[in-house]
Parts: C-alpha cells; sequence; structure tokens
C-alpha cells in the first residue's frame, strides 16, 4: 500500500532521533506534518506500545492508522515507497558499511549523547529547563517547575540504559572525544560519510550530534574546540533540501578512505565488545553486562534491544552475496568490527 503524504510525525527538538528523521525528510523532500510531543494533537493520534521519538502515523493494510517507531526500518520502509533522492547506497557493500555506521551513531553514540546531557550538572540544568517549555511554552514557571524535577530526576535515574556510570564515563567520553577527531579528519576529504551525498549512517550521526554539539554545553565546548568543522557539518546537514546529488556520488567499494577506516576502527575497538557482552549477558539472562573496552572496565544492565541489533547486523550480513560478503570482510579485516560476524 503506497503511502499518502504529508506523512504526520510526532517528535520532540531535544531528541536525537526526532532530528535524524527531519533532516531526512528534508533532504528527501517528503512532504511531512510535525506535531509536538505532549500536545494534544498527539493525544489525539493512536499511541505506540512503545513512546519511542520520533512516532510516525502510517496506515497498515486495512486501511487504518497506525503508530509506527524505529527510525532504521522507517528509513528503509521510505526507501521502498519514494524514489527519488535516496539514503541508502545502492551498492551491497557500502550499503552494509552505511548499516554498520548507522547502527553505531544509533546504539554507541547515543551513550555520550545521554551521558553528557544527565551526568554534568551544567547540562543537567540547561535540559531541565528548556525540555518541558518544548511541549508548551505558555506555562508559567510555577507550572513548569516540578515538570523540570520530574524529567530530570526520571532521565539521571535512567542513566543505566546507555551504560553511564561512574566506571563507564571514561570510555564513554574518550570514546566521544576520538569520534570527534575521526569525525572532522574524514570530513576534511569527503562532506558526507558515503561519499559525497548523505547516506542513512550520516543522518544516524546527525541526529546524535545536534544534541552533543548543539545543545548540551559539556559536550559542545569540547567540540568547538576540538572540532569546530563537526558543529558546522551538524548545522549545514540538518537542511539539505537544496542539495543535488548525482548516483556518481556515492562512495565506491573500491575506494573507501582511509578516514572510513579509521571510524570503522572506532566502531571496532568500543562498539564491537560491547555488543557482543550485551548479546551474551542478555541470552544468558545475566542482571549485569561486565566486559572491558578499551582497555578499561565497563558495566551496566543489559539491553536486549541492542541485542536485536547485532542480531539483525548479522542477518544483513549473512545476507549479502558470496562475493559482496567476501569484499566487505575485507573492508572490516583489522578493524575489530570483523568479530562481529566471526
Amino acid at each position: 500500500m503506497a503511502i499518502d503524504t504529508p506523512l504526520w510525525m510526532m517528535g520532540a527538538p531535544g531528541s536525537p532521533y526526532t532530528r535524524k528523521m527531519r533532516a531526512l525528510m528534508r533532504y528527501r523532500h517528503i512532504p511531512y506534518r510535525m506535531i509536538q510531543q505532549g500536545s494534544d494533537a498527539h493525544a489525539a493520534r493512536p499511541q505506540a506500545k512503545v513512546g519511542l521519538l520520533p512516532t510516525f502515523y502510517l496506515a497498515d493494510e486495512s486501511g487504518t492508522e497506525v503508530a509506527v517507531t524505529d527510525s532504521t526500518p522507517l528509513i528503509r520502509r521510505f526507501e521502498n515507497e519514494f524514489a527519488d533522492r535516496a539514503a541508502v547506497p545502492p551498492d551491497p557493500v557500502v550499503c552494509f558499511l552505511d548499516a554498520l555506521l548507522e547502527d553505531f551513531a544509533d546504539e554507541w553514540l547515543t551513550k555520550p549523547m545521554f551521558h553528557y546531557r544527565w551526568y554534568y550538572q551544567a547540562d543537567v540544568d540547561k535540559a531541565a529547563s528548556i525540555l518541558p517549555l518544548w511541549r508548551r511554552v505558555d506555562v508559567s514557571d510555577e507550572e513548569v517547575k516540578p515538570l523540570r524535577e520530574f524529567i530530570a530526576k526520571r532521565q539521571i535515574d535512567r542513566l543505566w540504559v546507555v551504560g553511564s556510570n561512574d566506571t563507564t564515563a571514561p570510555v564513554i567520553e574518550g570514546s566521544y572525544r576520538r569520534i570527534l577527531k575521526l569525525f572532522d579528519a574524514h570530513l576534511q576529504t569527503q562532506p558526507f560519510l558515503m561519499g559525497r551525498r548523505p547516506g542513512s549512517s550520516d543522518f544516524g550521526f546527525l541526529g546524535q550530534l545536534t544534541c552533543l554539539v548543539l545543545f548540551d554545553p559539556t559536550p559542545s565546548a569540547i567540540a568547538v574546540a576540538e572540532a569546530p568543522r563537526v558543529y558546522a557539518w551538524v548545522e549545514m546537514t540538518e537542511e539539505l533540501s537544496g542539495l543535488e546529488p548525482t548516483e556518481a556520488d556515492w562512495m565506491q567499494r573500491d575506494a573507501i578512505p582511509p578516514t572510513i577506516m579509521a571510524l570503522l576502527g572506532e566502531v571496532g575497538r568500543v562498539y564491537t565488545p560491547f555488543l557482543l557482552a550485551n548479546a551474551e549477558a542478555t541470552e544468558k539472562g545475566h542482571e549485569k553486562v561486565q566486559t572491558t573496552i578499551d582497555g578499561l572496565p565497563w558495566t551496566q544492565k543489559p539491553f536486549p534491544y541492542q541485542a536485536k541489533c547485532l542480531r539483525w547486523l548479522r542477518e544483513h550480513h549473512a545476507g549479502l552475496g558470496a562475493d559482496d560478503r567476501a569484499k566487505v570482510d575485507q573492508i572490516l579485516s583489522g578493524t575489530g568490527c570483523e568479530a562481529l560476524f566471526s
């Protein structure tokens, strides 16, 4: 069933995945209408089983409007529904690298995003002050104060979801600084991860970085000082409706830049050991994930969704044709990512 436009999307400015999908819609010229989380328009729509941001309202096979979440499958669905200005590379090898880097952004780069926002007091203060006002601004300070306190407490109490704690903080912050440095180096050679046009991984990175480099004071100051090019890229990439991509703009499988290899090395350095340890803990029903990442201890509660992410990556890898899979394995060899598929 074809999707009618404009698409209706519910989200919030402080949500990295809302910013990811909003930028994608702008780039792909997909007409949309956005409603704010917590608004009357939101309350009047079907509610998702799990209240994730953003939520799209799409018709099911019977024509009934249903709430649909999860940015990665939504991007793939929209690729099938809207032909122009694709965000998924057509080459299966490049497509796989794009998917791996998107997953890394969605599931690892979100760790520093959530960590910095709710770990440092200056960031907590800003987020707690601003986030409630994104629901509505026409309220008094007295009315909004309880909501500010509620949001701050709830989010701080949920730091365990991304594994942010005193033990893991050095790993998370060290990785964030390396990602900034590696991404800055890459942007000196080409304007997007996937070449001279953005792929889904670019929008994955963008979503998390809108928070890290544009909003939250501690990681933003780090980005401005250490990777101002990344700061500029984020503001530019939020609005790419005027970019005119061609098929020749995609990165080529036989010319993967050294800067992409370096980013894949960061995936192998931190995300691979986490995914493997989390999957094992989830499968065995352990109460804690305990492993070593980048030579430092890592401990957190298991996160079943990220065990699914590993399974989906493995299914994607297994579904490649033999020649394409061999090429992917050649590219990943020595990055640490190969351990995900061995």
